[in-house]
């Protein structure tokens, strides 16, 4: 697509004006798209101007002092409430009249925001239905109307003319500003009087997809009502605090805005603002972290409140400094992980019950450290003989505390890629490694810096920052509020991010170095809430240099990338070059807010999107939408968790504060990686990975992405020297931080021309595929054999009369995978002697294959047992499979077996461990079409795999008279002979030569009809075997043809048993695909055709330990560009999946971004819940 792709089509441009004047005016509905009667828009203009009629009628009553002003608000709250009754009670009453009519939609998009009407009078159900939608709760009925005549009652004592002049008259504004500000104050409180009692507009400031429980209605008059309760503070305080009054005159001024605010989506909603404002107190007034889920984040809010309120209530300085010391400490730790614990389960990643001793002795010496030093150099300090010229004990601590921040910043830049914020490329990051093992060999000495690092900034660091808190002389006067949030923050902080609080005590000891000491309102705010401020003042200044890089980054692009040039891009420039100082004031507000800077349609048109949580998103994290390709990224994060914890530990990712957001690269694969909550010695992420059929927006990305990591990590010679250290791809949203070794799956995919298509390799698979179903169908045997050892053992067999089975078997199914552990219990037929003395099928459980004459017949004489039939060889008489498991299977039915008349006499004893199933033996094929194969039986190969497999089988006693004695068994031969060459004919791969196409159908299962192709389709375990069998011999072509033939026995079946134990050799679309890859089978093997060109392919999936690339993503261009995702889908509903702000930006990584928004918005195909990780 080009540049100039609509920003919306058609439909969506009709669709949005007429949505969005409905939101300036708060619910009015004034723009159809068809005709309407005209008393549907004179109903909703004197609704909307309901509220401004009844203040008016309280207003002039005051205004003529007939009452006061309280007694006119009441007037116009309870005139408001009669009529917000009077219409929810219309509503409903004209929703039960029509409730069993329901009006089919007119057209079937589902995103149209109304359906067409037919209005028929003023006063019908459709027309009151229409102005006045109504609510669905009968409680929010009542709520809403209550709060309508409140907010009508206070806003008319809040808009008072008098209340207006006396606030404005010393201005020397006057008349001429009081008039148009209480006119368009009404209008501000009409809005939202409508948007709550009568039609609710949808609002651009959007957070949940859904309003489930009908909180939208309340958003703007809770905000009409903030406005209104500063200045009911200011009326019961007396008008004597200036702070109040100057306030109050700002949001009686900005309350005539609010329309525009609401209109342009900066004021949150309701469930945002409360989850945003509950983060940032946490965050910077109580010292905690945001946190990965809401629940975790309303829990550990409550929580540190009340530490800070027992901060307050404690009455010895001593006391405050202990508390808050084993406070911070243990309410920075994950607890969630010792209800793990409890459980017995194992901890995420972490070091089990070893931690809490560790953590118990290191929070015994905080406490203990804490306490001395503020026995020695404080309480006590009167006691001291100290000279006047004294050195302050906080001041060589802080110089200490300096030392210690310059050298775990320098250890952590070691750690990564790149330099100074991306701009240098780390000369001791090694390049051009391509194994793992080099890479630790080449890391050595930064992993020994780590650790290091780890150390100081773990162990050391929040000992020296309590030793500075410690001894602190604000602690004289703990007993004022905020001192002690600050003293409950500052300790906190120690634990709850070290290397954040010592970059803030470090600022403070540098303000008071330099002589900030001696500005009397800086040094009387104390330590603590010194640290608070510069708290602030950091995150803030941060946040506007990630998003002024962010707008840069966006106005450049849109000019310098040729196909993200649009026609407006100069006009666009052009704007904003003159609007300069308004651009950095919008920049500054959203940094100063924590809210993205939201660039609409991602053009250089910039807004302040609403504040919202730092997650972005409303739910828990862990929602995907899955396909198949999922399977391989549940493989990796496990690992990938495993490799990250010791990278974020040494400082390979940089400070990894909650918010921040890491891509990671391996082949065709892309891992997002965002942090959601970080504490002491922990950090719980979310890893998601995007799809794997890479669109050509996605692969235009990608292809950015490594090159932006083969700049850093592969360090291509460029000319100069000046020039060789300069991160060529800076400026990019992505700056390359560290290579993680993980052992993950390498996808390889070879073309099989020359290779399946040759004729000298096809003639040697029908060869090869008797010999690999003779190897399967012994090693069936064997592991028949083995499972049947295990599952008897510690059993006895128990027996009920005539209708006896072996329980031990009983959980055995014939369709379970040949080598897998899942068992289903299902019945099977066995033989019961009935009175008319023929032999009969009954239901049982027994293993198949197995003859179990002694408990069926185990009261009768041998002499009277019917004569057995001949293990037949081609005779047709067999047991049909049954699958009790399908619903739609007919019930089991008995089938007569006739009398056998010659039984079959095994020459050995142990034959009967290698017997094949009756039901094997019973292919009604033609005799001479298998005596025309009999020559191709392997009959050495049978021979060898006996006796490599009675070693294994025995193990031990007279293995060569056992060996001799199976070989020279002809019965058995004959029978093995018998089921192999009638599985080769059903099959349908008894052909001398085979073809390709032929090659692949039977590969697939899919192979043409044949004359014993339903026999073999009914012995699904049997179809089972000869199926891998086959495919065992293809992947033996492809091995022989590349590597060279296999040139013994011996080494034949070597390689067999290594396809059995390490490889999976099937299809990708088997379900047993993504089983083995989430056991993590070492090789997998498929067969593949591309249509498009004709040819067949392999697939090799080989886990091995793999380098993984990732990079840091700017966090604020992520929230920008999700802000604009939700602003987009949610209230433009632009779905259209070729719009402007989902196709490629090699710099924003724009379609990326969208990607991995959680759904519905973005569509990431795995999602991991929260990770926990320690990080010690």
């Amino acid at each position: 697509m080009g540049p100039d792709v609509p920003l919306l089509n058609d439909y969506k441009q009709e669709f949005f004006w007429k949505r969005f004047p409905q939101t300036v005016l708060g619910g009015p509905r004034l723009k159809l798209g068809y005709c309407a009667p005209l008393y549907v828009y004179m109903h909703q203009l004197v609704l909307f101007l309901t509220p401004w009629l009844l203040g008016g009628i309280g207003t002039l009553l005051y205004q003529l002092r007939v009452l006061d002003e309280a007694f006119a608000g009441v007037v116009s709250g309870v005139l408001m409430l009669g009529v917000g009754a009077t219409l929810q009670g219309l509503a409903r009453c004209m929703a039960r009249r029509t409730g069993m009519v329901q009006r089919l939609p007119a057209a079937n998009n589902i995103l149209a925001d109304e359906e067409e009407v037919e209005f028929t009078h003023c006063v019908a159900p459709e027309t009151v239905r229409f102005v006045v939608p109504g609510k669905k709760f009968i409680g929010n009925v009542v709520l809403h109307t209550f709060l309508a005549g409140a907010l009508c009652g206070l806003s008319t004592w809040y808009l008072l003319p008098d209340r207006l002049s006396s606030l404005y008259g010393h201005t020397g504004a006057g008349l001429g500003a009081v008039v148009p500000l209480f006119a368009l104050s009404w209008v501000t409180v009409c809005i939202g009087e409508y948007s709550l009692i009568v039609n609710t507009a949808t609002e651009t400031a959007t957070f949940q997809p859904q309003d489930t429980y009908e909180i939208t209605p309340l958003t703007r008059p809770l905000y009409i009502l903030a406005f209104i309760a500063v200045d009911l503070a200011l009326r019961f305080s007396g008008s004597g605090v200036v702070e109040l009054q100057v306030a109050s005159q700002v949001l009686h001024v900005l309350f005539v805005v609010l329309p525009v605010l609401w209109a342009l989506g900066m004021l949150s909603p309701l469930d945002a603002l409360l989850l945003w404002a509950m983060e940032q107190t946490l965050v910077h007034g109580l010292g905690g972290s945001a946190m990965s889920t809401n629940i975790r984040l309303l829990v550990m809010f409550l929580s540190s409140v009340c530490v800070a309120i027992c901060t307050f209530f404690i009455p010895s300085s001593l006391g405050v400094v202990l508390f808050t010391v084993a406070m911070g400490y243990l309410f920075s730790q994950d607890l969630t992980q010792l209800m793990v614990l409890v459980k017995g389960a194992s901890p995420t990643l972490g070091l089990g019950w070893w931690g809490l001793p560790l953590s118990l002795i290191f929070i015994i010496g905080a406490l203990t450290e804490a306490g001395l030093l503020h026995q020695l150099y404080f309480i006590n300090s009167g006691n001291l003989t100290l000279s006047v010229n004294s050195t302050d004990p906080q001041e060589v601590i802080g110089w200490l505390l300096i030392a210690l921040f310059l050298l775990t910043r320098l250890l952590r830049e070691l750690q990564g890629a790149c330099v100074l914020g991306g701009v240098m490329l780390n000369p001791l990051y090694p390049r051009r490694v391509t194994t793992a093992q080099a890479f630790r060999q080449k890391t050595r000495g930064l992993r020994v810096a780590g650790i290091i690092r780890r150390i100081l900034m773990n162990f050391v660091s929040p000992l020296v920052m309590i030793a500075f808190l410690s001894v602190d002389e604000s602690l004289k006067k703990v007993h004022t509020a905020s001192l002690a949030i600050g003293f409950t923050r500052a300790f906190r902080m120690v634990w709850q991010s070290s290397e954040a609080a010592l970059l803030q005590m470090v600022l403070v000891v540098i303000i008071r170095l330099a002589g900030g000491h001696r500005v009397a309102c800086w040094n009387e705010l104390g330590s603590t809430v010194q640290l608070i401020l510069v708290s602030l003042v950091v995150n803030r200044v941060s946040q506007f240099v990630c998003n002024l890089s962010f707008a840069l980054t966006v106005l450049i692009t849109s000019w310098t990338e040729s196909k993200q040039r649009r026609q407006s891009a100069g006009t666009l420039l052009a704007i904003n070059a003159a609007l300069c100082p308004v651009l950095l004031g919008v920049v500054a507000l959203s940094a100063l807010l924590s809210a993205p800077l939201l660039p609409l349609f991602t053009l250089p048109v910039f807004l302040v999107g609403f504040p919202r949580p730092l997650r972005s998103w409303p739910g828990t994290p862990g929602t995907a939408c899955p396909c198949p390709d999922s399977v391989y990224y549940q493989q990796l994060c496990k690992r990938l968790a495993s490799a990250i914890r010791p990278a974020l530990a040494n400082g390979a990712f940089g400070s990894c504060t909650p918010g921040s957001h890491y891509l990671g690269r391996f082949q065709g694969r892309l891992l997002w990686i965002s942090v959601l909550e970080r504490g002491y010695g922990y950090c719980t992420i979310n890893i998601k990975g995007l799809e794997l059929q890479e669109t050509s927006c996605h692969t235009v990305e990608a292809r950015r992405v490594d090159e932006v990591f083969e700049g850093a990590f592969d360090h291509v010679e460029r000319p100069g020297q000046c020039f060789q250290l300069l991160n060529p791809h800076w400026g990019n949203v992505l700056t390359p931080c560290s290579v993680l070794p993980i052992r993950v799956y390498s996808d390889a995919q070879n073309v099989l021309t020359g290779i399946i298509d040759s004729p000298d390799h096809l003639h040697q698979l029908n060869s090869d595929f008797l010999k690999t179903l003779v190897w399967i169908l012994l090693r069936y045997c064997v592991q028949e054999l083995t499972l049947g050892a295990q599952r008897t053992k510690g059993q006895s067999l128990q027996t009920s009369g005539r209708n006896s089975s072996l329980s031990s078997f009983a959980d055995w199914s014939d369709e379970d995978d040949l080598f897998g552990p899942v068992s289903v219990r299902r019945p099977i037929r066995m033989m019961v002697q009935t009175n008319e003395g023929q032999t009969e099928l009954g239901l049982g459980v027994s293993l198949p294959g197995s003859v179990e004459i002694h408990s069926l017949y185990e009261s009768m004489a041998l002499s009277s047992l019917p004569t057995l039939r001949p293990l037949g060889l081609g005779l047709g008489l067999g047991l049909p499979i049954v699958d009790k498991g399908k619903d739609n299977m007919p019930a089991l039915t008995l089938t007569t077996i006739p009398s056998i008349s010659q039984p079959l006499h095994f020459t050995s004893p142990h034959s009967e461990l290698f017997s094949l199933p009756t039901e094997w033996q019973t292919a009604q094929l033609a005799s001479s079409k298998l005596q025309v194969l009999q020559p191709c039986f392997p009959e050495a190969w049978f021979y060898f795999c006996l006796s490599q497999l009675v070693v294994e089988s025995f193990g031990e006693g007279d293995l060569a008279q056992v060996i001799l004695g199976l070989q020279e068994d002809r019965a058995l031969r004959e029978l093995y002979t018998q089921v192999v060459l009638s599985c080769c004919v059903a099959l349908g791969a008894d052909p001398q030569v085979f073809s390709p196409n032929l090659l692949f159908r039977l590969y697939c299962g899919d192979g043409p009809w044949t004359e014993g192709l339903e026999w073999l389709r009914a012995n699904k375990e049997l179809h089972q075997l000869t199926l891998r069998a086959f495919r065992y011999s293809v992947k033996l072509l492809v091995d022989q043809a590349s590597l060279g033939p296999v040139e013994s026995l011996d080494e034949l079946f070597t390689t067999l048993q290594d396809y059995h134990d390490n490889w999976f050799i099937g299809l990708v679309t088997d379900r047993s695909w993504q089983d083995s890859v989430v056991q993590e089978k070492p090789f997998l093997f498929s067969l593949g055709h591309d249509l498009t060109m004709g040819t067949y392919t392999s697939r090799v999936l080989s886990l091995q330990e793999n380098l993984v690339q990732v990079g840091v993503l700017n966090e604020e261009s992520v929230r920008g560009q999700w802000a604009n995702l939700s602003w987009e889908l949610l209230y433009a509903t632009n779905d259209d999946e070729e719009r402007y702000s989902i196709q490629a930006h090699p710099v924003m990584l724009r379609n990326l971004t969208v990607q991995a928004a959680d759904p519905p918005l973005g569509y990431p195909i795995y999602s991991s819940p929260p990770i926990h990780l320690r990080c010690l």
